[in-house]
């Protein structure tokens, strides 16, 4: 059957609601006009509401799940569905999955049994069996057939109650299961139990048939509906993963422990993947469903900007209070960010990234459970701060569509693999490559980087590295610690641009120096080749990205940059705004406008010792006051020369010159929080 989902809109609160049954009165002090009118007045286009939440309750009359023992309102669903459809005003609706208390409690018999006995919220003095004496999610395995027959019935009985544009479903993740049903499918497939890789298999598998079966019945019966699956993380192991979605939710809270950077390595990896997504933020200060807890509204208008700017639509994250009434002072704080939004939206439909670099996902070669890899992290936070524009890819991604490829770290390549890398470089494609990238065993390398390996390690931690003269006036002449080990490898027709250096001796209690490390061994020759360029492609004996995602050293993002820099000069962005700011390039091809996002809003270290699950701590980084700047200047090549230059936003023209090269130079003379710049190469309305 055709599907015809209609496409997301651009302002949408995803609303949580999961109260317990020992709450009285739930939903007694809602008002479906003055909920409306508050979401309206926010410029909200769009709402996810609840039927069914973590303690297993339902939120109108189902004969499938439990109605809430509380529930003052019969049909608090349905009236909210009523008022928002005469506020136009979407309704997509949440389904709680795998996290269903009371269904725990009812069937124990379908609960995960995790092999490391890890739960959400566990108490950190429970050595109890699943964590049974903890206030926690003790979640269901989707291997029992009755549990899957139960959600799809419940979804379709929500489906066809109510009139709306899609179904949200929470919690559909892996689990590191080893309960009877997981071992036995298991075993029938070759896996072993004990082995953290196949169990890992083993959980997507049982996830896989799950979607699947669920999406092909709902989408029989209901060809309009918008489907998802919520994990908490887009895993970056290809398109093949999402055949069962109809578009994707970034989940990512910067102060929730996501921090700012994994959005855009989120959504850098989505925008490759062909469906329409949206990111997930909160109005949160720390992290979901926190109560009272309230984000500044100059950190909810940047993130909600620089989620525009990097092609996805808008969603703020918020929780509902048990007895029903929206909380005004949250949508105070919210309207300022989706009234930009709302003006941005004719520059933001159809707007594809111009990305000249590609990050090969190290996440994707070795797949897990978590939302974060380093070295990923890592080379995304460099590129970020270097203003380049990019994706992040899997294996499937077509390389001739980018400048250059970044395998960072760890990225083994397999004959296939090789083959298709060495077709690209030898049609003028390049290739950056660090540590153990691109490496065949202790052979030496599967493509020809001029270079010999001699051993696995330098057997010093850490070493230093000391750069060519003139590769950047930014580092040191002097030679750089490196707080990590890396290969020995020798010039075999590499141009090196700098080598290792060794210490006098490790640290023991045999031999040390001063405060930290000994210092450089201004006797001894060089170890090896720290940094190298051969026929088109770089090499870095470092895992320097995750050592910068460790470290924060400026001086390794700065020898990344001196090696992008020879490798592909002529970058399609370059800009004077402080590395903290954020630099995307979107092109609108139906309207012939490509459009330069600029965003400054640095996050500022204000929390040392945010409480978490298990009685540890974190820090939180937050945005607050964010300052004016200006002039900032910005350099563009576009495939053609623009006839005009304006601000989005206000319309307002830009003076811009052409560079001697044929490159857009332009002048932001003041901008606050997001800069939208649009270039059109013909004449068309900024309001089409």
């Amino acid at each position: 059957m055709e599907r015809h989902a209609k496409p997301l809109r651009y302002r949408q609160i995803h609303l949580d609601f999961h109260t317990s049954e020992h709450i009285p009165d739930v939903g007694a002090h809602f008002d479906p006009v003055d909920f409306a009118a508050t979401l309206k007045k926010a410029n909200v286009d769009s709402i996810t509401v609840f039927a069914k939440c973590h303690h297993g309750w339902s939120y109108y009359p189902t004969k499938v799940g439990h109605v809430h023992p509380n529930l003052s309102r019969p049909d608090l669903l349905g009236d909210m569905i009523k008022a928002l459809k005469e506020a136009d005003i979407e309704s997509p609706v949440y389904m709680t999955v795998q996290w269903d208390e009371r269904t725990a409690r009812e069937h124990p018999d379908w609960r995960v049994l995790s092999a490391t006995n890890a739960f959400v919220h566990e108490s950190e003095a429970d050595r109890s069996s699943a964590k049974q004496l903890s206030p926690a999610w003790h979640t269901l395995c989707l291997s029992h057939a009755p549990l899957r027959k139960l959600i799809l019935d419940q979804a379709r009985e929500v489906a066809t109650r109510y009139d709306i544009p899609g179904l949200f479903f929470d919690i559909v993740m892996a689990n590191d299961c080893v309960c009877t049903a997981c071992i036995d499918r298991m075993l029938a497939n070759g896996l072993d139990p004990e082995n953290a890789r196949d169990r890992h298999q083993n959980d997507e598998a049982v996830l896989a048939q799950f979607r699947g079966e669920t999406s092909a019945a709902l989408f029989a019966e209901f060809p309009h509906l918008r489907v998802f699956y919520n994990a908490g993380h887009i895993a970056r192991s290809g398109s093949e993963r999402y055949k069962d979605y109809t578009h994707l939710e970034l989940e990512s809270l910067p102060t929730g422990g996501w921090g700012y950077n994994h959005l855009p390595t989120s959504a850098r990896y989505a925008a490759t993947l062909g469906l329409e997504y949206m990111a997930q933020t909160g109005k949160f200060h720390s992290s979901w469903g926190e109560f009272g807890g309230f984000k500044h509204a100059d950190a909810l208008e940047y993130e909600c900007a620089h989620m525009a700017a990097l092609g996805s639509r808008c969603l703020i994250g918020d929780v509902l209070h048990p007895g029903g009434a929206i909380d005004h002072n949250t949508y105070e704080r919210i309207a300022p960010a989706f009234a930009r939004i709302a003006k941005l939206e004719p520059f933001l439909e159809g707007a594809k990234q111009v990305s000249e670099i590609a990050i090969l996902s190290a996440e994707h070669m070795h797949p897990g459970p978590g939302r974060h890899h380093p070295s990923d992290d890592g080379a995304v936070q460099m590129l970020l701060e270097l203003h380049r524009p990019f994706d992040v890819v899997d294996s499937s991604a077509r390389f001739e569509d980018y400048r250059l490829l970044v395998l960072p770290d760890d990225i083994p390549v397999d004959e296939a693999l090789a083959r298709r890398l060495d077709t690209y470089v030898a049609g003028g494609g390049k290739l950056l490559a660090s540590w153990r990238s691109a490496r065949n065993g202790s052979n030496g390398f599967v493509l020809d980087f001029g270079l010999s390996v001699e051993a696995e390690s330098t057997g010093f931690w850490p070493s230093y590295v000391e750069v060519n003269d003139g590769l950047d006036p930014r580092i040191p002449s002097s030679p750089v610690v490196f707080y990590d080990d890396a290969p020995l490898v020798r010039a075999r027709g590499a141009e090196v641009l700098g080598e290792i250096r060794a210490p006098y001796f490790n640290r023991t209690y045999r031999h040390f120096c001063s405060h930290a490390h000994a210092p450089h061994d201004i006797n001894a020759q060089p170890l090896g080749v720290a940094a190298s360029i051969h026929d088109g492609m770089g090499y870095v004996a470092y895992p320097i990205f995750r050592l910068y995602r460790a470290v924060g050293q400026p001086i390794y993002r700065y020898i990344v940059d001196a090696m992008l820099s020879r490798l592909m000069p002529r970058a399609a962005v370059s800009t004077d705004l402080p590395s903290s700011g954020r630099v995307t390039l979107t092109h609108q091809p139906d309207k012939q406008r490509h459009v330069l996002h600029l965003l400054y809003g640095p996050p500022q270290l204000r929390g040392q010792a945010m409480p978490i699950d298990g009685g540890a701590t974190r820090m939180m980084e937050i945005i607050e006051d964010i300052p004016a700047i200006g002039p900032i200047s910005a350099t563009v090549r576009l495939p053609r020369v623009p006839t005009r230059s304006y601000d989005a936003l206000s319309g307002e023209s830009f003076d811009w010159t052409l560079t001697a090269d044929g490159a857009v130079q332009i002048t932001v003379p003041r901008m606050r929080i997001h800069a939208a710049v649009a270039f059109e190469t013909e004449h068309s309305s900024s309001n089409d």
